[in-house]
């Protein structure tokens, strides 16, 4: 259990040290044309667009950066970390932007993301946070190890006193929030072909404050059938 720990924490320094740089990346833009060069997730600033999350681009390692808005990009995938645009749901609202990024923590049928901070809730981005674990897969987006932590998106810094928010959905066009009352239900929706899983689900093992714990779980349990 202790090296588990450890290994979580070195993790974490590790994501939140990258998330600081450029990273090796890709992104799809709005009419479906896909760029590959760097991405940096977390650049200062304002970003082009008032009212929407940014990241910085750049082809190659001597290029001069530019800045991508929500507007600008369906997707991204920065070192094994992958991001898609979402507005917040319908009976939310975000704090500093109306569109921003979310992170695909899995994608399943029903897919599970997170973001950060903001009134209600709501996000702002991602911010640095035990999110999930190492080694989660993501399909068509990316995935390795490095999936563990949600990183600070959007620009310019983060709000105080944000927390972390799950949602859920086949798209973000659909997405809702993972609540303490759904929380069983989704989950089991979401994991639902690992039976040892849904057992300690059902069996109150997790919940929405260790969520991340779960996550690290499933995707030990997934890993361990495709050897």
């Amino acid at each position: 259990m202790r090296s588990i720990i450890i290994s979580i924490f070195f993790i974490l320094c590790y994501t939140a040290a990258r998330s600081q740089k450029w990273q090796p990346g890709r992104f799809t833009d709005v009419k479906g044309n896909l760029e590959t060069g760097f991405i940096k997730v977390n650049p200062s600033g304002k970003g082009p667009i008032k009212g929407e999350g940014f990241i910085e681009f750049k082809e190659n390692e001597k290029a001069n950066p530019y800045k991508l808005s929500t507007s600008d990009v369906q997707s991204f995938v920065a070192g094994q970390d992958s991001f898609v645009v979402a507005h917040a749901p319908s009976n939310e609202s975000w704090s500093k932007e109306e569109t921003d990024f979310v992170k695909v923590v899995l994608d399943e049928p029903t897919k599970l993301y997170v973001a950060q901070g903001g009134k209600n809730g709501g996000g702002r981005g991602i911010g640095i946070a035990p999110a999930v674990g190492a080694g989660y897969s993501t399909g068509g987006y990316g995935s390795g190890l490095g999936g563990g932590l949600g990183i600070t998106l959007g620009g310019g810094g983060r709000n105080s006193g944000s927390k972390t928010t799950y949602y859920y959905g086949i798209n973000t066009a659909e997405m809702k929030r993972v609540t303490d009352e759904n929380f069983e239900d989704i989950m089991t929706d979401i994991m639902g072909d690992e039976a040892d899983v849904v057992e300690k689900i059902h069996a109150h093992q997790y919940g929405l404050k260790n969520i991340d714990k779960l996550v690290v779980y499933y995707n030990a349990a997934v890993a361990a059938h495709k050897k």
